[in-house]
């Protein structure tokens, strides 16, 4: 026996639809208990009921995309086996509660393995996984639809050069850098042994390297570190469509953001409006669960950005409830819910998704693909800070966007890890 039979958990199929097709080679088992969850949230008008619906549906079409019955196993082209295990009255010398429906999962796929498969279990629940070591199966995280935290790209890089180089970088405003291969809208710290430096920004098509926007003061802000002043130059390029921004809580993401697209948008008109979002999810609680209106439901998870907006309004050295005043009515800031932005079209807008850890790959995708033309989508969030039970710092979907999205010309990124909220929050981000 060459293959292994993978039993997939209800989350992976939630987290990936199309996870049944991504084990060649391999048997792909479904416990009924699976099914029975897949229908269950189906009817859901979110990313789960999403992802229900896609799995069911494909599901129902591998008879056209193989040979066999979902019985006895449909083989596909990849040389997967796909089948379906019914619920079986058998004997257990473990007493699991079979009325929770992750031990139903486990223990059939503990029941494949006794009758002599080499079974895996895959989960996106750590506990789940645990539970099945337990009594001796292996158990895996679905690998497929990650990237290493620790090893994802940056977005600045140092290099060393002559002083005479970087002289005459200030003195051009650009340089050529055929020596060196960077990736597409990277950041060069430039120094040399004399202790001159400079910062440019790659340009990959004419492998060279040009200055920064020149940044005085945008609604007050100015940058307080190296990262920052990277960031700040990517989000005032109207070119680079997709801004990724990495870093701990106090590294000034949404900040940042914000009052680049309060320049972009009150100043110079770019953009029609400033769309801002944010994932519903404080410990899996549903919007639903707040009395009132959707604005304001809303406006308990958009507090953070309030905070923002009233900080740059205080910033500009007017009176900082009327300026906040008079941005709100102007009906050019929206906050939305990431739940309702799947379906819309978004020309033609700065959209802001802060939080943005705590979303699934597919979710950023679903998101990403809603900009319309002349759109600008900033993903910010810290991949170590996740409330969302079935992601990780390699599996979520910021983490994903960064590496997917290395070297593309219409994508920037930079991982700020300077706090600059105040001294203890420096403190405690370094110690706690």
């Amino acid at each position: 026996m060459n293959y292994k039979t993978f039993v997939l958990d209800t989350n992976v199929l939630l987290h990936d639809p199309k996870a049944l097709l991504q084990f060649p080679r391999h048997h792909v088992l479904l416990p009924v208990a699976v099914l029975e969850e897949l229908d269950k949230m189906k009817r859901l008008p979110n990313e789960l009921g999403k992802n229900s619906r896609e799995t069911i549906r494909l599901l129902d079409s591998l008879k056209t995309m193989g040979t066999g019955n979902l019985h006895t196993g449909v083989t596909l082209d990849n040389g997967a086996v796909i089948r379906v295990q019914p619920e079986l009255k058998v004997e257990y010398k473990y007493d699991f509660s079979m009325t929770i429906n992750d031990n139903r999962i486990i223990l059939a796929a503990y029941l494949l393995q006794e009758q002599g498969e080499k079974v895996v279990f895959v989960s996106k629940d750590f506990a789940a996984r645990i539970k099945a070591e337990a009594i001796g199966l292996e158990a895996q995280d679905y690998e497929n639809l990650k990237f290493a935290y620790e090893s994802v790209y940056r977005g600045i890089e140092h290099i060393e050069m002559p002083k005479h180089d970087i002289d005459l970088f200030y003195k051009n405003g650009k340089m050529d850098l055929h020596h060196v291969e960077g990736k597409a809208n990277e950041y060069f710290i430039m120094t040399s042994p004399e202790n001159s430096s400079a910062i440019g920004k790659y340009d990959k098509n004419h492998k060279s390297v040009e200055s920064l926007l020149k940044v005085n003061n945008i609604w007050g802000i100015k940058p307080r570190n190296v990262e920052q002043r990277c960031a700040m130059d990517l989000l005032l390029r109207d070119e680079i469509k997709l801004i990724t921004l990495v870093g701990p809580a106090g590294t000034g993401k949404t900040l940042l953001a914000l009052a680049c697209g309060m320049r972009k948008v009150f100043d110079e008109g770019t953009y029609s409006r400033i769309l801002v979002s944010r994932p519903i999810m404080p410990l899996g609680r549903d919007i639903g669960y707040l009395p009132g209106t959707k604005e304001e439901k809303l406006f308990a998870w958009m507090q953070p950005i309030y905070d923002n907006l009233d900080y740059l309004c205080a910033s500009t050295g007017g009176e900082s409830n009327e300026t906040l005043k008079w941005v709100m009515d102007s009906k050019k800031i929206e906050m939305e819910a990431v739940t309702y932005i799947r379906g819309r079209s978004l020309p033609k807008m700065f959209i802001i998704i802060d939080e943005a850890q705590n979303l699934t790959p597919h979710e950023v995708k679903t998101i990403i693909s809603r900009a319309g033309e002349g759109t600008k989508v900033v993903l910010a969030g810290d991949p170590t800070q996740i409330d969302n039970p079935y992601l990780d710092k390699n599996s979520n979907g910021l983490t994903y966007a960064v590496g997917k999205f290395v070297n593309q010309p219409l994508h920037g990124h930079i991982f700020l890890d300077k706090t600059e909220r105040s001294e203890l929050a420096a403190l405690a981000a370094e110690i706690l």
